[in-house]
């Protein structure tokens, strides 16, 4: 059974309100909701003192109308009776602020009383609901680490100190790793190491890398304080938290994905984005990788608009239906909501929700509904996969270390860039997978490398190991530049991939203007000064030196681009690396096309059509403007949704 409902949270509603809730739950074909998540307040209004009794009617209600929770531990939202008696635990920003109770995630992640706090109150639910009929998820915290992702008090700073010795050893070794010899930075004794504080100029590039490792780590030790506690009480019961795979860049999400049991997620359409189910895209795929490929859920998206943007986008008919069948199509088993019934009071009162302000009379509530029956009459998709021919390499590190202010441009954004590359192979219609640069990369006919600033050296060979064995490469500018602690790779540039590449750089030349090359294509915001060493040159600028290039590595080939480009002139070259390494590409602009299947050979295939035209599609037939069709291969015939 495919997984739907969204976020419910009773505690903001009069009683008489539940149960209206519930059946309105079973209209619309909800079978999973999401309890407790910022109910810390109520569930302890005072520390010590409990109150559960609302909470156990809410669960005993979803369990007498076969609906399951995924209940929360309500630790993301510590209640005013914490601020006010530990305000040592509060998060400190790098100028010394100290950001006081009011909204949520008021804690350092370093504090020891935060997580004693954290780990009672989760005791407290888990013992109380351990074999409760509605239980089927933990869903830990929430969004770990959206508004507090680093703190700099004197806390975090002690703990960061013991996370730098464990990992170098010695006082010595972290000077080497961080090049400390430059101004004047040799540090004498552990005390002496700060986080990255408000400092007159740049701080020291490879401290900040560091700390941000750092920062990530002391999350998901958080979750797995909660996680081991909660285990020891409910065995059995699976765990997860939401990540943000392609909004949230704080956190190493490659890491914490491997500490969970179902992978969740949450994605929202940003309202400035020309093409937001692109992006949409991207987050589910890179979600999916995450996972190992295997199916994930989607936690949190929205009916409609959000609150927190500066301009809130309201969804067309139809869109809605779309981006939540491009989640299913993209590997998701199940397709959950912020939130159920929208608030009428707080920072989120203008967040669309699946029962609107409106009520049930609304474009919103009919498509809820629709999407249910939708569900319902595909759940033959859950366990499915989707198989991807290319790989595109990400490291939250590398973008981490390229977002350091002291580099040869700021222009060069390492996301921006990753996410116009996934685009192009979008519109190619290909379906990639979003990994790690040290994951296999056996069953890829074709690996992408749009911004890989640094990388280590098992991740190097790695890459080299893929193309000598007969994969087909295509990596950017400004990529295999450093290593693992922001070091230069001496020798000339791109220092992990010389030879790999065929090419030797020596000197960056980044652009205020825009470059033109041979083939009319236009260079943006990135050149520089190329050598070929063995490459074909395929293209150049005018001036004469290589733009990009193709080298035979092995039984493979490696592409490299020495400019940025966008738009049909990117499509072009990824077009062409797709020919190299066989990867069969589709011409219905607009319309996005993806595979699931089972083990046993049936297929699962989505035919999303995000234009204002019929398209007829091969195996599919007529997809209608702005509709899905998902045919199944047992079928003889596909399934039209209508918006």
């Amino acid at each position: 059974m495919l997984a739907y409902g969204g976020d419910w949270n009773p505690e903001q509603w009069p009683e008489e309100i539940w149960s209206q809730d519930v059946r309105l739950m079973r209209e619309a074909g909800v079978n999973r909701v999401s309890l407790g998540i910022f109910a810390w307040s109520k569930l302890e209004p005072a520390e010590g003192v409990y109150d559960f009794a609302w909470l156990d009617r809410c669960m005993d209600l979803l369990a007498e109308n076969g609906i399951r929770a995924n209940l929360a531990t309500p630790t993301a939202a510590p209640p005013p009776w914490f601020a006010a008696t530990y305000p040592q635990a509060l998060p400190v920003d790098a100028d010394g602020r100290v950001l006081t109770h009011g909204s949520r995630q008021s804690f350092c992640p370093s504090s020891p009383i935060y997580r004693e706090k954290a780990l009672a109150i989760a005791e407290k639910v888990a013992t109380r609901y351990a074999g409760h009929e509605a239980l089927a998820l933990w869903h830990i915290h929430n969004e770990y680490g959206c508004h507090n992702s680093r703190c700099f008090c004197d806390t975090s700073a002690e703990a960061f100190r013991s996370w730098l010795c464990e990992r170098y050893q010695s006082v010595d070794q972290v000077n080497q790793a961080w090049g400390s010899a430059f101004w004047s930075q040799l540090y004498s004794d552990w005390s002496q190491i700060l986080p990255p504080r408000a400092t007159p100029t740049f701080t020291n590039p490879a401290q900040q890398l560091d700390f941000r490792r750092f920062s990530s780590d002391a999350l998901i030790e958080l979750y797995r304080a909660e996680r081991d506690l909660l285990a020891g009480i409910t065995p059995g019961v699976p765990f997860s938290t939401n990540l943000m795979p392609g909004m949230h860049w704080e956190m190493d999400q490659f890491a914490f994905a491997r500490e969970l049991d179902v992978v969740s997620a949450d994605h929202y359409l940003v309202g400035t984005d020309p093409e937001p189910h692109i992006h949409l895209a991207f987050s589910a795929d890179l979600a999916r990788s995450l996972n190992g490929g295997r199916p994930w859920l989607l936690m949190e998206h929205s009916t409609s608009g959000v609150n927190w943007q500066g301009h809130n986008r309201a969804k067309q008919p139809g869109e809605m239906i779309r981006n939540s069948a491009q989640h299913l199509a993209r590997g998701a088993d199940g397709i959950m909501f912020f939130q159920w019934r929208a608030s009428a009071a707080g920072a989120e009162k203008w967040h669309s929700a699946m029962v609107p302000h409106a009520g049930t009379e609304t474009k919103i509530w009919r498509e809820v509904v629709e999407l249910g029956a939708l569900l319902h009459d595909n759940a033959a998709v859950e366990g499915s996969t989707v198989a991807a021919d290319v790989a595109i390499l990400m490291d939250y590190s590398s973008i981490w270390a390229q977002e350091h202010p002291a580099q040869p441009t700021t222009k060069h954004k390492p996301i921006d860039v990753i996410r116009e590359w996934y685009g192009q192979l979008w519109k190619l219609g290909v379906t990639a997978d979003v990994v790690h640069p040290s994951a296999d990369l056996t069953g890829y006919q074709a690996v992408i490398v749009p911004a890989l600033y640094s990388v280590n050296d098992h991740s190097q060979a790695n890459l080299e190991r893929f193309v000598e064995q007969g994969g087909v490469t295509l990596v950017g500018p400004y990529s295999g530049i450093v290593d693992e602690h922001d070091r230069v790779r001496l020798g000339g540039y791109p220092g992990a991939w010389r030879e790999l590449l065929g090419i030797t750089v020596e000197e960056f030349f980044p652009l205020d203007d825009d470059i033109r090359l041979t083939s009319g294509a236009t260079g943006t915001v990135w050149s520089q000064l190329t050598h070929a060493r063995g490459a074909k040159v395929l293209d150049s600028y005018v001036t004469g030196e290589p733009a990009w290039t193709r080298n035979v590595y092995g039984e493979g080939v490696a592409h490299s681009l020495t400019t940025l480009l966008t738009g049909d002139d990117l499509k072009h070259v990824i077009a062409e690396v797709c020919a190299d390494a066989g990867v069969a590409t589709s011409d219905h602009p607009g319309v996005e096309i993806v595979r699931r299947g089972h083990p046993d050979g049936s297929v699962h295939v989505f035919a999303i059509n995000h234009t204002a035209e019929d398209v007829t599609v091969q195996g599919v037939g007529t997809v209608p403007a702005g509709r899905v069709v998902i045919a199944h291969q047992a079928s003889a015939f596909p399934q039209e949704v209508a918006p």
